[in-house]
């Protein structure tokens, strides 16, 4: 009886339009744009959910450090160094009943607070710290807002902050973007678990540990005020330290739910599943916090592109907040409204004060600051990894299991399994002299749904079993571009195609990394909720391992991966994660993935092009290209690279695949299963190794 079963589903195979067990395919249109459409729609809801779910939570303050980037110590500060020089005293002006001094503070090692010191003629009755928007100098701020406190008796600091203007940041000599500072700060800081906005609370917090031990003899409040950019420090500075008696936020406060309309140095990893504003707030009650609704600044996007400057993340604005949405927060918080009307001060300063200098110090010291945790983020990595265990593969695969758990959790975002029936839709749209293709489609959840071209050979005998390559494309591709036996796309050469006439069975998804800013607006609607663009292709990954597993004609342990591109970013992030694929071949993209993310000078840093959708929080202290290909082990892994590809250098390449052979060789033993093959060619598919490595470990064709 099971003879003839499988007899009749060959025949089924050859004489229909559909593949048994599933229903007849009626999707019309570029089902690319179809399934990111969706995971908006996906992520709009669930922003819903995560709205309601805040509402039962008790905010954490250390988490709230720890996603903000404010993870490090700021100094101890005992006095505020004078910035003079024997032409220029730091003696800069004069107000009514006060003196203007320009001063920086130590905040951490090489990263100093900058701006004014306003002191006043007598002892002070309060200590602030006021923080202007981001485009507006401590001078100005000085005369429009702060001055008036110094006048009546405060000690006030006015740190600066890093400006929206694009100046230096690039790569002089390779290539200049129209990035705002921020925006430069914060792709590189978001790497290594740092923020620009975690930068700036911790030169605030540094300014606030010199006022306490001014406190010592004379004891006075210590507030925190700020306006726009400045008004999200304050915010978020007297969430974070309880010695601050008072905050006014003004321009700043209001509903997050559009944050990821936003620039995108406001990005915040997992933000929105624990905090909001009114969450926020919630950690500097009973203290007081003064919300001014009446106002706020006006971005209307990064710097003008040009011709030698572009690649700025698009489209990120910000508006004054409406009243009524400030004020809608504030009753949630149960915190004070009020219309404060600054009272400006006239100052006498010096005419000569240089500000430029003032921000490229600034902004250079961060990028110091940044480019040395790189420098020790192995030092982070190895301390992260040293308790998995490689002393068998048995070992590892056991004692990584949690490792995998924290780095789809913590690195990528882990949604639930996919929760919908697959439900498998499938039509022919391919019969050639070898194979035959069919379009599928299986449901993952809601709004999301699985997109392939699955070719079967036609040589099938009833009741085999073969192997299945699932072949991925790369950025803006489609499953077409691999399987459609008439395109012959220059970087992909119908791989899937020639497998499939090698008698792989072979399966091309449809990754929704296409649409160009539609998919990569993705990433910014999932961000502050702690997922990404993979929390998706994981999970439409499982599905079709599942779906894969239970066709009669597939081998469940002998399905492998080879993606290209993007594709090889697939390569990297899905196979290593979860168990049902049985190799792994990057091709076009394995390199130093720190380095290709954070680097201040290479010509191959994904700092200065517009890939602003590769941001993964803390990345370089928890995996490198290395140590997530080390987590197939004991399963196969390979890289193919061409020497004239230009995501990275030869040199790249082979130093991050050098701890791949070395571990599989010496760790696991298992030298045989860490290849890399180098071929004369640009980024494209060889096919030549990777081929064979195929062969090899998939079994085919069987002995």
């Amino acid at each position: 009886m099971k003879t003839l079963i499988l007899g009749l589903i060959a025949f089924a195979l050859a004489a229909q339009d559909t593949l048994p067990g599933t229903s007849a395919l009626r999707l019309e249109g570029d089902a690319a744009l179809k399934m990111v459409d969706g995971i908006h729609r996906f992520l709009d809801r669930e922003n819903g959910r995560a709205r309601e779910a805040r509402s039962t939570l008790m905010p954490r303050r250390e988490r709230l450090r720890q996603i903000i980037g404010a993870v490090d110590t700021p100094a101890d500060v005992a006095a505020l160094e004078y910035v003079s020089t024997t032409a220029a005293p730091a003696l800069i002006g004069t107000g009514p009943g006060f003196k203007v001094y320009a001063v920086r503070w130590p905040v951490l090692g090489g990263v100093h607070g900058e701006g004014l010191l306003l002191e006043p003629d007598r002892p002070p009755n309060a200590r602030i710290v006021a923080l202007p928007d981001a485009d507006t100098t401590p001078e100005v701020f000085a005369a429009e807002v702060a001055g008036d406190l110094a006048s009546k008796g405060a000690q006030v600091v006015i740190p600066v902050l890093i400006d929206r203007r694009d100046t230096w940041s690039g790569i002089p000599g390779v290539r200049m973007t129209n990035q705002p500072h921020r925006e430069f700060i914060y792709r590189m800081a978001f790497e290594v678990g740092r923020h620009i906005i975690g930068y700036e609370v911790l030169k605030t917090l540094a300014a606030v540990n010199w006022f306490a031990r001014q406190n010592t003899a004379l004891r006075v409040p210590i507030r925190v005020m700020g306006y726009g950019e400045g008004g999200l420090i304050a915010f978020h500075s007297a969430a974070l330290d309880e010695r601050i008696g008072s905050a006014t936020v003004s321009g700043y406060f209001g509903s997050r739910d559009a944050m990821w309309q936003e620039p995108v140095y406001r990005d915040v990893w997992g933000l929105l599943r624990e905090f909001d504003d009114a969450a926020i707030a919630k950690l500097i009650a009973p203290r007081e916090l003064i919300v001014d609704a009446s106002r706020g600044p006006r971005v209307d996007g990064p710097p003008r592109e040009s011709p030698d400057r572009k690649g700025a993340t698009p489209n990120g604005k910000l508006a004054p907040v409406p009243a009524a949405a400030a004020e809608a927060e504030a009753r949630r918080a149960s915190v004070k409204i009020a219309a404060l009307d600054p009272v400006q001060t006239k100052l006498s300063l010096r005419k000569d004060y240089d500000t430029s200098a003032r921000q490229e110090r600034q902004f250079r010291e961060l990028v110091a600051h940044v480019q040395t945790l790189v420098q020790q983020s192995p030092r982070r990595r190895a301390e992260f990894w040293k308790t998995a265990d490689s002393s068998s593969p048995e070992r590892w695969t056991e004692t990584t299991k949690s490792y995998r758990e924290h780095i789809w959790r913590e690195m990528i975002g882990r949604l639930p399994d996919p929760s919908l029936p697959p439900n498998a839709r499938t039509r022919l749209i391919y019969d050639e002299p070898k194979f035959r293709g069919y379009e599928v489609t299986l449901d993952v959840w809601p709004d999301v749904f699985a997109y392939g071209i699955l070719l079967i050979p036609k040589d099938l005998r009833a009741g085999e079993r073969r192997p299945v390559v699932v072949c991925q494309h790369g950025l803006e591709g489609r499953p077409t571009d691999v399987a459609n036996p008439k395109l012959d796309h220059p970087a992909y050469h119908m791989f899937a195609v020639r497998l499939a006439e090698q008698g792989f069975i072979t399966f091309s998804p449809q990754n929704p990394y296409t649409g160009q800013d539609r998919y990569r607006t993705i990433q910014r609607k999932a961000h502050p909720l702690k997922l990404s663009l993979f929390s998706f292709i994981l999970g439409q990954h499982q599905r079709i391992l599942e779906w894969l597993a239970s066709q009669p004609f597939v081998d469940a342990a002998r399905i492998g991966f080879y993606g290209l591109s993007y594709g090889g970013k697939t390569a990297v992030r899905v196979p290593p994660l979860i168990d049902g694929y049985a190799l792994s071949i990057c091709s076009a993209d394995f390199n130093e993935w720190v380095w290709k993310n954070t680097s201040a000078d290479a010509q191959y840093s994904y700092m200065v092009t517009g890939e602003y959708d590769m941001m993964e929080f803390n990345l370089a202290n928890l995996a490198n290209y290395s140590d997530l290909a080390n987590l197939m082990a004991p399963r196969p892994f390979m890289v193919e690279r061409g020497h004239a590809d230009g995501v990275a250098p030869d040199e790249w390449v082979a130093y991050e695949f050098a701890k791949v052979r070395r571990f599989y060789a010496t760790r696991m033993g298992l030298a045989d299963r860490a290849e890399i093959e180098f071929f004369n060619g640009p980024h494209t598919i060889n096919g030549k190794g990777t081929f064979e490595f195929l062969r090899k470990h998939l079994r085919w064709p069987e002995r």
